[in-house]
């Protein structure tokens, strides 16, 4: 019995042992074959931002399907797995343990700021490079992540833009409203010190719970101090319904939104005829770019004559980045395609050329200010 016993103990380790090994022979792979190159994709797939996140999964399958079709990257062909961050920190670290375990060589992605956060730690510790096309938090670079690189603008950056046009336009007292959020809090700092700066009055600073409904307490005070303006540094979820509640009360001045505002879906649940007027800070939209037609004209031929949404020409952006870096650096190596991405110098892409400067951000700003016309977004004067 002794003897047997050792047998199938032997059998069984030696069986333990084989599909330990062929499990880490899978995962060494991240689901990719020799002829591919797997990449993360991390993006809010449900929750409130998920018609952005699906906006920008569109833009990056685009993206990749072109690549491929070219031929690839050092003879192979790029493959995706997407990860639902849900714009929720606790979800974020999970989805990027998920691609971490997977073995992607890198990253495209990161919406909200405050997922991005702790995923860009996570991506960091596995050495894994990552894009980030939209999250712009200046708490995002301020990590001195040598892995992380943003090609959006930083929240300075917007907060200055909102703030020159509040001045050029004699808006001298300022509302400022966050939502609690990484993003939206930073953003908010940033413009008081902003508005501060271009001479204007910062007479209430509010935060919202994003989650609920009626915000009539709060817009019913901020009338009450008959603002020249009021910047609300949110998402699109609560900004819609805000935006709605001004118009409906008579708040006076100017509205502005960040750039987590700018989508389709503001205009949906304020209303056209409430958005009247609404302003955006953001990064111009494809229709906006000089040269991106063929990219508006495949998207909306692609995805049923849906436009391209705030962040696509970005997400485009990011693939056509990361393919380019993966080739100057003839390697899927993690270190390689690092290193390759920081010495990207005047790399043409839709509405901006990209070099990095010493903290792996954009050596020039990118946002403007958008306006809503007639149910649709313009550029404002």
């Amino acid at each position: 019995m002794k003897k047997w016993g050792s047998v199938i103990v032997a059998a069984m380790l030696t069986l333990t042992l084989t599909v330990a090994g062929c499990a880490n022979q899978g995962s060494s792979t991240g689901g990719a074959d020799a002829s591919e190159i797997l990449v993360g994709v991390i993006l809010p797939v449900t929750g409130n931002n998920a018609t952005d996140g699906k906006d920008m999964q569109n833009a990056i399958e685009m993206a990749v399907k072109k690549i491929n079709d070219s031929g690839g990257v050092v003879g192979k062909k790029l493959k995706v797995e997407v990860a639902d961050d849900g714009c929720d920190p606790q979800m974020a670290t999970t989805a990027a343990n998920k691609l971490v375990s997977q073995n992607v060589v890198a990253v495209v992605g990161g919406y909200c700021s405050g997922a991005t956060l702790p995923s860009s730690g996570v991506f960091k510790n596995a050495n894994i490079p990552m894009i980030v096309p939209a999250a712009n938090s200046a708490k995002l670079p301020a990590q001195g992540y040598d892995t992380l690189f943003l090609i959006n603008g930083l929240t300075p950056d917007q907060a200055q833009t909102a703030a020159d046009y509040m001045a050029a336009n004699q808006a001298k007292k300022v509302v400022l409203i966050h939502d609690n959020s990484a993003y939206a809090k930073d953003l908010a700092d940033f413009a008081k010190a902003s508005v501060e700066k271009s001479g204007g009055t910062v007479i209430a600073y509010e935060a919202i719970n994003p989650e609920e409904k009626d915000f009539s307490a709060l817009v019913t005070k901020i009338k009450g101090l008959q603002p020249d303006a009021t910047y609300f540094t949110g998402y699109y979820a609560a900004g819609g319904l805000m935006v709605k509640q001004f118009k409906q009360k008579g708040v006076s001045g100017l509205f502005f939104a960040g750039d987590g505002s700018f989508s389709e879906d503001v205009i949906k649940i304020a209303g056209a005829d409430n958005a009247e007027g609404l302003l955006i800070t953001a990064t111009p939209t494809a229709e906006f770019i000089e040269g991106a037609e063929a990219f508006t004209s495949d998207y909306k031929q692609t995805y049923n004559n849906l436009a391209p949404g705030p962040f696509s020409a970005l997400s485009y952006n990011a693939v056509n980045l990361l393919a380019d870096a993966i080739g100057r650096a003839n390697s899927t190596d993690r270190d390689a395609i690092k290193k390759a991405i920081k010495e990207t110098k005047d790399f043409k892409a839709l509405g901006q050329t990209i070099s990095f400067n010493a903290q792996n951000t954009l050596d020039n700003s990118n946002f403007a200010v958008l306006k809503v016309t007639g149910g649709k977004f313009t550029l404002a004067k």
